[in-house]
């Protein structure tokens, strides 16, 4: 990932970058052509798929959170619509097809270095496939909500309180 402290010349004219504050940050820029540097944020997607009143997870086998679960997620790729993302990402990670149904939450803020700025958290349902742990999972499987295990992310932490007080209050 590009950060303004790695990015070191110019994309138009190659000149070596100053850092200057422009727009209320400091930011790399080219004292040549005056071409400024911008941090684009990282957009990543997530699904919750809820099967008999549990919560498909993935077990992460890779840094950061290396061995707690979280839903299967991903960072989208340049001009891939967020839901084909989600889609893609649950099937890489878990063998299963799914249908998206509704945008369900929206995290904002990195949660570490190499993390997303943006997370589109998705509900889904299972149209295909066979569970089975792919891509950056080493295990993945459905899970109680009174029995979950470590979990990665707080935004998973967080959408699973949200997620077990609408199953609450759909039960009342």
């Amino acid at each position: 990932m590009n950060t303004p402290k790695s990015v070191q010349y110019c994309i138009q004219c190659g000149t070596l970058l100053t850092h200057e504050e422009k727009f209320g940050r400091v930011r790399p820029v080219c004292p040549n052509c005056g071409w400024i540097y911008f941090t684009d944020p990282k957009v990543a997607v997530a699904v919750i798929v809820v099967q008999e009143g549990k919560v498909l997870l993935v077990k992460r086998v890779n840094p950061p959170f290396q061995g707690y679960w979280s839903f299967p997620a991903g960072f989208m790729d340049g001009g891939e619509a967020a839901d084909e993302a989600a889609r893609r990402e649950c099937f890489e990670e878990t063998g299963l097809y799914v249908k998206t149904s509704e945008l369900l939450h929206i995290h904002c803020g990195r949660e570490h270095s190499q993390g997303a700025d943006i997370v589109l958290i998705y509900a889904a349902d299972i149209t295909g496939g066979t569970l089975e742990a792919g891509d950056d999972a080493v295990e993945a499987g459905f899970f109680s909500i009174d029995s979950l295990p470590p979990l990665a992310f707080s935004s998973t932490r967080n959408t699973i309180i949200k997620l077990e007080n609408s199953l609450k209050n759909n039960n009342q």
